[in-house]
């Protein structure tokens, strides 16, 4: 799994299901709220802080999750992504990335086909079971719960980056 790990340069996300519990909320004027957990926010961001990338791509537009991604200082942001591998390679030429540099989180069978293209593929605990067969980790909490957290310490650990991201913390 290290070896793996070693040439993970980016981070890309689904959203709903995996930085949100999956729930949407839609307003009597047709906007959209979304509940992001604070763990998930902090970890992205102690992620970014060691050089690494992130992005996301979600099959949904709303308002609410630009301003959280931008908030969060998430470099690629692709909202509306209903075939997401068609978005996968516009990620990758933007990024200059190649797909094993590349770790990849979903939630359902619409992440699969990146699921299957990337470097390094993780689902969420309650993730559908056709992901399953096809991820190297599969995290302990649910979306929304803090396992895209979850897995970015898991990720910084096996790449041996922990200390060094826990440096800022330690004063």
């Amino acid at each position: 799994m290290a070896n793996k790990l070693d040439n993970i340069k980016m981070l890309c996300m689904d959203v709903d299901g995996v930085l949100t519990d999956g729930g949407i909320i839609i307003h009597h004027d047709g906007t959209e709220s979304k509940r992001f957990h604070v763990h998930d926010g902090g970890w992205l961001r102690i992620w970014g802080r060691q050089g690494l990338k992130s992005a996301i791509i979600t099959g949904r537009e709303c308002k609410a999750v630009q301003i959280r991604m931008e908030a969060l200082e998430v470099d690629y942001i692709y909202q509306g992504a209903i075939k997401k591998l068609p978005v996968f390679e516009q990620l990758l030429a933007d990024s200059g990335l190649a797909p094993e540099e590349i770790a990849y989180i979903g939630d359902d069978v619409f992440d699969l086909p990146v699921i299957r293209r990337v470097g390094f593929a993780a689902t969420v605990a309650d993730g559908v079971d056709e992901l399953r067969k096809y991820t190297d980790y599969i995290t302990h909490r649910k979306g929304g719960r803090g396992a895209v957290g979850e897995l970015i310490r898991y990720m910084l650990k096996e790449k041996e980056l922990t200390e060094k991201a826990m440096e800022r913390y330690m004063v």
